[in-house]
């Protein structure tokens, strides 16, 4: 089966309410009455129970059920009975942490790979990629491998900006992907910015939203990608 997959950058566009700019992407992959397992594991400084109705809250117009992970005495059980999974966004080192103590990343890659959709925003995009090397989030906890889900064969960068406060000394997001590449260059990076998205099916990949993204790749310099382009060669 086909893989039906949607790396969002972020959870807002600008001051948009949270998830409102992605519904009309979110309604093309969750039908009314699918249910969805949400995983929470990437909040650190807000609960479970808030994060799971603050998304629910934003989501409430599709028509959806989403049930949440740590309400389940079981995840990977819990898999076997949604049509879909939803990973949100939050400290990326958290979430994979988790994702690997309760079993869960053969778990999502195994049921992604057989044709079950996958939702992310920001971490749950992370986590999306090869590895979670990537990431812009400070590591607060030790998961057991930076080896991600592997849904896609790439690094994936949410939240991707140009902007350098004035003063700044510190390194641009571009020269620390560049880095990245340098070390590794056989693993492309695609930086996506707020409120862009990519969607994967099957053997096509699109950038989705009104910004440019920005693919890194070997010693090269960025190379910018148009608002929906088509990046299948990356897959």
């Amino acid at each position: 089966m086909s893989q039906s997959i949607l790396l969002l950058s972020s959870s807002r566009a600008g001051d948009t309410p949270y998830l409102s700019h992605a519904l009309p992407m979110l309604e093309k992959i969750m039908p009314p009455g699918s249910r969805w397992l949400f995983i929470p594991y990437a909040g650190v400084s807000i609960s479970y129970d808030d994060y799971h109705q603050k998304v629910v809250e934003a989501i409430g117009g599709l028509g959806c059920q989403l049930v949440s992970a740590h309400e389940t005495p079981d995840p990977v059980a819990a898999l076997e009975e949604v049509d879909g999974v939803i990973v949100g966004g939050g400290n990326t080192f958290h979430l994979l942490h988790e994702l690997y103590r309760h079993g869960l990343v053969d778990a999502i890659r195994d049921k992604v790979n057989n044709g079950m959709p996958y939702i992310g925003w920001s971490a749950g995009s992370n986590v999306a990629g090869k590895t979670i090397r990537t990431t812009n989030d400070m590591p607060i906890i030790e998961p057991p491998s930076f080896d991600a889900l592997g849904l896609v064969p790439f690094q994936v960068n949410p939240h991707y900006t140009d902007y350098q406060p004035p003063g700044h000394n510190g390194e641009t997001r571009a020269d620390r992907l560049r880095e990245f590449t340098c070390v590794d260059p056989l693993s492309p990076v695609i930086g996506i910015c707020e409120g862009s998205a990519i969607r994967r099916q099957g053997d096509a990949l699109v950038l989705l939203g009104d910004l440019e993204a920005y693919l890194f790749e070997g010693t090269t310099q960025k190379q910018p990608i148009a608002p929906g382009s088509d990046i299948s060669f990356l897959l």
